[in-house]
C-alpha cells in the first residue's frame, strides 16, 4: 500500500502525543512522508483525546477518513470511532474492554452518549465492545484483541515498576502494535524512543522490552498486513516537527532575541520550545542568546516586546484569540509609532474562551481591523510547517523593512500537528533590517522625507519622542490638520509600497491546473486538505487551488487574474462565513458565489472536501457545511 491512515485514541494525559512522535520518527527515519493531528479536549487528564495520522510513499498534507488502522486505549475511543475504520481495517483494542457498556462510560459527554447510542440502535449493535468488534467483523473489518494489562504486568515484573508508574508505558502498547502490523523494524522505533526520551535510557530499555514483546507477538500472529510499499523519493535527512516548533525555529534562524508571552493554548508551547533553545550554539561556539520572558498578561507581554523592538532587537509575542483581545490597545500603538513587532496568532475555536484545544479560522478580519483607527499593518498566513517556518523569518523582515506591525497568523490546526519537513536551505534565507541609522542631534524619527522613515535605536545618540497621541516627524504631540494629513498619509501608504516590493510568490500561489475550469480559494491550514483533494479530482475535472498568503494587504490585482467569472469559485475556510470569500469581494469586487465551510474546531478532511467540491459541481450546491470527525 502507498498510503496508511490511522488513529490511536485514549484518555488525555496517556502518552498520545509520544506515540505520535516515536512513530512519526520511525517511519520518517525510512524516508516515509508523515502528518499527525493530535485532538485533545482542555482538561488535563482523562477525557477521550486521539492522534490521527497518515503515513504516505510521496508527499500528502492532510487527514482523511476512514482509516486503515484503529487502536483504542480506552473504551471511550472504542465507542467514538468504531464507524471510522475502513472494510479490510484492522481494529485492536483490550481484552479488558469486552464486556464494557456505553453508558458505564463517565468521561464521555451525554450528548455525545445520547448521539452514538442512537446511532448504535439504528445499525442494530448492542452496547458492548464485544457488540461493536462483532459487527466489525461482519462488516470485513478485521479485530484484534491484545491484553494489554498482561503485556504490562510483565514488563512491571521484569523491571520492578510500581503500579502507580505502570500505565505511563501504555503508549508504547500502542507504538509496537503500529510498527508491527506496518512492518517497521524494532531499531527504527528505538531510534525515536531515544529522540523522544533524551537522556532518560532507562525508560528506552523499559519501552523496547515492551515494543519488542507485543512486536512479536502481532507479527508471529497476523504478520504485517499493512506494510508499505518502499517511499518514491528517499530524503537524507527531515525535520519532525509540530507547527509551534516549525514557527520557533524560523524565528530563531530569523534572527529573534527577544520573545514574551502570556501562556495559552495553543501558543504556549513555541515560546516553551524557545525556553530550551536560549542559548544558541554553532560547532560548540556560543551565537548568543533569546530572552524568553513570560509576562504577567497579554498586555505586558505587547508592549514588552514593543519596548524590545525600539530598543532594536528582533521582537515577537505569541498568543491566540483572547489573548490578542487584550493586546489590541498595544497593537494600535505600534502602528502609530511604526513599531517593527511581530504577533504570532494561533487561532482557535471562538468566541471568549470558545473552545481552546480546537480550531478555527474565524479570527481573519479580527486580525485585520484590530485596533481603532486606522494604520498599517501586515497579516501574514501559513498553510504548512514548511510555510510556517520560512514565514517566521519573513514576517520579521517585513517588519524592520517597512515598519509595521506584522501578525503571522496560524491555527490551532497546524500549531498541534507533527509532520516530517525536509531540511530548509539555510543559503537562501536572508535577514534583512531595513532602514537603522544612528541618527544625531536634529534625528527625525518620523521624517516626512520617506515612506519608511530612517530607524534610530532606543539608546542611540539620537533624542527621540514616542506617544500614543499624533505626532510630529520628532514625535511631539500635534494636532495640526495639515501634519495630521500628512503622518496619516505617511503611514497608510506603507500599504501600497508592501504592495508593490513584495514578491508575487509570497502573496498567493495556484497549485494545480494553471488554466482551471474550478478554483478552490482558501488560506492557511485549508492549503493542506485542498491540495489533496485536486489530486483527487484532477482527473474528473480541470482544478486548482489559490492559497493566499498576504492577506494584508490582499494582492486584488493577482487575485482578479486568477478568479475570472466564467469559472466555477469556491471558498473554503474553518469559519461559518468563509470570510476570505468577503474579504476579496470587499477589496476586489470578485464574488465568489459557492462556500465550503467547517466550524466543528476539527479540521478539513480530504474526504469531505472531494465530496464537497463534486456537490457543488455535480449539483450546482452553494454552500456546503462539513463536520465529519469527532
Amino acid at each position: 500500500m502507498d498510503d496508511l491512515l490511522l488513529i490511536i485514541g485514549g484518555p488525555q494525559g496517556s502518552g498520545l502525543e509520544t506515540s505520535a512522535i516515536v512513530l512519526t520518527r520511525a517511519f520518517g527515519e525510512k524516508g516515509y512522508n508523515v502528518v499527525a493531528d493530535r485532538e485533545y479536549h482542555s482538561n488535563i487528564r482523562g477525557r477521550h483525546s486521539y492522534t490521527h495520522m497518515r503515513i504516505s510513499v510521496d508527499e500528502r498534507y492532510s487527514l482523511a477518513f476512514p482509516v486503515d488502522l484503529f487502536v483504542g486505549m480506552s473504551v471511550e475511543s472504542v465507542f467514538t470511532h468504531f464507524m471510522d475504520i475502513s472494510e479490510n481495517g484492522y481494529f485492536v483494542v483490550d481484552t479488558a474492554f469486552l464486556e464494557q457498556r456505553i453508558d458505564r462510560i463517565v468521561s464521555m459527554e451525554p450528548s455525545v452518549k445520547r448521539r452514538l447510542r442512537k446511532q448504535m440502535q439504528e445499525l442494530g449493535v448492542g452496547d458492548r465492545v464485544e457488540d461493536i468488534l462483532r459487527f466489525l467483523e461482519n462488516r470485513g473489518v478485521n479485530t484484534i484483541k491484545l491484553s494489554y494489562v498482561g503485556y504490562l504486568r510483565m514488563l512491571a515484573k521484569k523491571y520492578d515498576i510500581s503500579p502507580r508508574r505502570i500505565s505511563r508505558y501504555m503508549s508504547g502498547i500502542a507504538i509496537a502494535v503500529v510498527a508491527a502490523l506496518t512492518g517497521i523494524d524494532l531499531e527504527s522505533v528505538v531510534d525515536g524512543l531515544r529522540a523522544r526520551l533524551s537522556g532518560r535510557e532507562e525508560l528506552v530499555e523499559h519501552n523496547r522490552y515492551l515494543i519488542e514483546r507485543v512486536m512479536d507477538y502481532i507479527q508471529g500472529s497476523y504478520g504485517s498486513p499493512l506494510k508499505l510499499d518502499p517511499p518514491k523519493k528517499l530524503k537524507n535527512e527531515v525535520l519532525v516537527v509540530t507547527g509551534n516548533e516549525a514557527v520557533a525555529i524560523g524565528k530563531i534562524l530569523g534572527g529573534l532575541r527577544v520573545q514574551t508571552y502570556y501562556p495559552i493554548t495553543p501558543a504556549a508551547d513555541e515560546s516553551l520550545y524557545l525556553e530550551e533553545k536560549m542559548l544558541l550554539k554553532a560547532n560548540s561556539k556560543n551565537l548568543g542568546g533569546i530572552v524568553v520572558f513570560q509576562t504577567e498578561d497579554e498586555i505586558a507581554a505587547i508592549t514588552a516586546a514593543i519596548g524590545a523592538a525600539l530598543a532594536g532587537a528582533r521582537a515577537s509575542t505569541t498568543t491566540s484569540g483572547p489573548g490578542f483581545s487584550l493586546m489590541v490597545e498595544g497593537f494600535g500603538w505600534a502602528g502609530i509609532n511604526e513599531v517593527p513587532i511581530v504577533v504570532t496568532y494561533y487561532q482557535r475555536g471562538g468566541p471568549s474562551t470558545g473552545m481552546p484545544t480546537r480550531g478555527a479560522q474565524s479570527d481573519l478580519f479580527f486580525a485585520l481591523y484590530a485596533g481603532h483607527g486606522e494604520f498599517a499593518r501586515i497579516v501574514l498566513s501559513s498553510g504548512d510547517h514548511m510555510e510556517a517556518l520560512i514565514d517566521a523569518v519573513d514576517a520579521f523582515n517585513f517588519a524592520e523593512r517597512f515598519q509595521v506591525p506584522v501578525i503571522h497568523l496560524l491555527d490551532k490546526f497546524i500549531a498541534n500537528s507533527t509532520a516530517t519537513v525536509p531540511i530548509p536551505d539555510l543559503s537562501k534565507i536572508r535577514i534583512e533590517r531595513g532602514s537603522i541609522v544612528e541618527g544625531g542631534v536634529d534625528y527625525k524619527r518620523f521624517s516626512k522625507d520617506s515612506i519608511v522613515s530612517p530607524r534610530a535605536k532606543l539608546g542611540s545618540n539620537s533624542i527621540m519622542w514616542y506617544t500614543g497621541d499624533e505626532h510630529d516627524e520628532y514625535g511631539h504631540i500635534s494636532e495640526d490638520p495639515v501634519n495630521r494629513i500628512e503622518m496619516y498619509e505617511k503611514r497608510i501608504r506603507k500599504m501600497e509600497l508592501i504592495d508593490r516590493e513584495i514578491p508575487d510568490a509570497k502573496k498567493a500561489v495556484l497549485y494545480g491546473d494553471k488554466n482551471p475550469n474550478i478554483v478552490l480559494i482558501g488560506w492557511g491550514y485549508t492549503k493542506c486538505p485542498a491540495i489533496d483533494a485536486i489530486r483527487k479530482l484532477e482527473d474528473k475535472y480541470s482544478i486548482a487551488y489559490l492559497h493566499i498568503k498576504l492577506l494584508a494587504p490582499l494582492p486584488s490585482s493577482l487575485i482578479r487574474g486568477i478568479l475570472r467569472e466564467d469559472r466555477i469559485l469556491i471558498g473554503v475556510e474553518h469559519s461559518y462565513e468563509v470570510q476570505i470569500a468577503s474579504l476579496i469581494r470587499m477589496k476586489s469586487g470578485i464574488h465568489i458565489p459557492h462556500l465550503v465551510a467547517k466550524y466543528t474546531g476539527r479540521p478539513i478532511y480530504e474526504n469531505e472536501l472531494v465530496d464537497a467540491v463534486e456537490r457543488i459541481v455535480e449539483n450546482k450546491e452553494k454552500r456546503v457545511v462539513l463536520s465529519y470527525g469527532e
